[in-house]
């Protein structure tokens, strides 16, 4: 039995529908293509906003991102590190010819002209050459500016004791100061410098014939200071 005819939907339609038919479905596809296009293009536009796509990165615990470390770690003080820890200052006894002897209060990484500074400068009677300006000082320390011609006080107990000197006038190479080294026969403020210097260079003093490296000190000069050092 032949198989009989499926019949056309359109055919139900009059003659004029049936020629708009193309059409209509020409415009349906081409809308279909614009919608994709400007969703295509509305992508495109959205990620170049956003620098595409690369977002800085999340620290964890809800810090900066990854593009602004560098500007965390300056407003919060390096926070990420060991928190910094506030350098206590130097305490300086300063005497002789400056305006204001006594304590001064000075910086970490201070020096023997801020010292002098602090006491007010050099009176007109003292003698800039006896002491060294660019030495750093240490705290604790005691700084005598000698007026010119003057010579340095004896290093004997009492104040002695504290710069180096004992009460016998022994100068112990380890805690003496310029001026308690000035005491030493042929060492002056420039050598007892190099001693200093030595020290902090070298660490202290495990022998007094350690003294023999330091410039300026031969076997003439050392064989002088024997009987009147001690590490």
């Amino acid at each position: 039995m032949p198989a009989t005819p499926v019949a056309d939907p359109f055919d139900a339609l009059d003659p004029v529908a049936r020629r708009a038919t193309p059409r209509v479905r020409i415009a349906v596809g081409a809308a279909v293509v614009l919608f994709i296009a400007a969703v295509a293009i509305a992508a495109l536009v959205s990620s170049a906003a956003t620098g595409g796509g690369a977002q800085g990165t999340i620290v964890a615990g809800g810090g900066a991102p990854a593009t602004d470390l560098g500007v965390a770690a300056a407003s919060d003080g390096g926070a990420s590190g060991s928190p910094r820890v506030a350098t206590p200052p130097l305490l300086v006894h300063v005497l002789g010819a400056v305006t204001r002897p006594g304590l001064v209060e000075l910086a970490a990484g201070a020096r023997v002209v801020d010292a002098v500074a602090a006491a007010g400068g050099f009176t007109a009677e003292a003698d800039p050459a006896g002491v060294n300006l660019a030495r750093p000082v240490v705290d604790g320390e005691q700084l005598m500016v000698l007026a010119v011609g003057q010579a340095p006080p004896p290093a004997t107990g009492g104040a002695g004791a504290s710069s180096g000197a004992t009460a016998d006038g022994t100068v112990h190479l380890n805690t003496a100061d310029v001026a308690a080294l000035d005491t030493l026969p042929r060492i002056g403020p420039a050598l007892a410098q190099r001693i200093i210097d030595w020290r902090e260079a070298n660490g202290p003093f495990t022998s007094i014939d350690q003294l023999l490296e330091v410039a300026g000190i031969g076997d003439t000069v050392f064989s002088g200071l024997a009987d009147k050092v001690a590490p």
